[in-house]
C-alpha cells in the first residue's frame, strides 16, 4: 500500500496586540464541491509529491505553496532560521500531512491558484476549469482554529506554542531574577 502524503506551509506573520498579535494564513478549497461550505474546510497551503520517492517534502510544501497561492514562501524566518517543523497530523482519510511555519507577508487580494479540471455538473459531459484555492486569508488563532479541517488544527496549536515558548523562559528566568 502507498503512503498517501503532502506537504505544507503554514504562513504567520505578527500584527497589533490581539491574540500576541500572531495571524495565520489559510487557503479555502476551490470548485463547486466546497463553495458554500466555510467553517471546518479551510486548509494551510499544501500537496502531494509528484512522485512516490520524492522525499524532500520542504521541496514539495514550497512547491504546492507557490502553485496554490502564486507567490513564494519566504525561504526562511526573518532571523536567517530555516521553517520551523510543525510535525505531522493524520487526516480523516489517512493521509499524513507534514507542516512548516515561515514567519512572512502576502497580499490575499494578489494570491492566484493552479486550477484542475472535472466534469461540472455531474453526468453532464461538460468539463469546466476551477481553482484549486479560490482565496487566502489571513486569521487569528481562534478563528483559524474555526476556519480549519479540524484535523489540520494542531499545526496552529504547535506554532502559537513554539511563538511563546520563548517568551514563557523570558518570564520565568524574569520571575527567578525578582525573588
Amino acid at each position: 500500500m502507498v503512503l498517501r502524503q503532502s506537504a505544507g506551509i503554514l504562513l504567520f506573520r505578527r500584527r497589533g496586540a490581539a491574540a500576541g498579535g500572531l495571524e495565520v494564513l489559510l487557503a479555502h478549497p476551490g470548485g463547486p464541491f466546497f463553495a458554500r461550505r466555510d467553517e471546518g474546510h479551510w486548509t494551510i497551503p499544501k500537496g502531494e509529491p509528484d512522485a512516490p520517492d520524492e522525499d524532500d517534502l520542504l521541496a514539495v510544501a514550497r512547491r504546492e505553496f507557490a502553485e496554490e497561492v502564486g507567490q513564494l514562501a519566504p525561504a526562511e524566518q526573518p532571523d536567517g532560521s530555516p521553517p520551523m517543523a510543525l510535525d505531522t497530523i493524520v487526516q480523516k482519510g489517512g493521509k499524513l500531512v507534514h507542516a512548516w511555519a515561515i514567519e512572512g507577508d502576502l497580499d490575499p487580494s494578489t494570491a492566484i491558484s493552479n486550477e484542475f479540471e472535472m466534469e461540472w455538473p455531474p453526468r453532464s459531459g461538460r468539463r469546466q476549469l476551477f481553482p484549486e484555492i479560490d482565496r487566502v486569508a489571513w486569521f487569528e488563532p481562534d478563528e483559524a482554529r474555526r476556519r480549519l479541517k479540524p484535523t489540520q488544527v494542531p499545526f496552529v496549536d504547535r506554532l502559537v506554542a513554539a511563538l511563546h515558548e520563548p517568551e514563557a523562559k523570558e518570564n520565568a528566568r524574569n520571575a527567578g531574577r525578582q525573588t
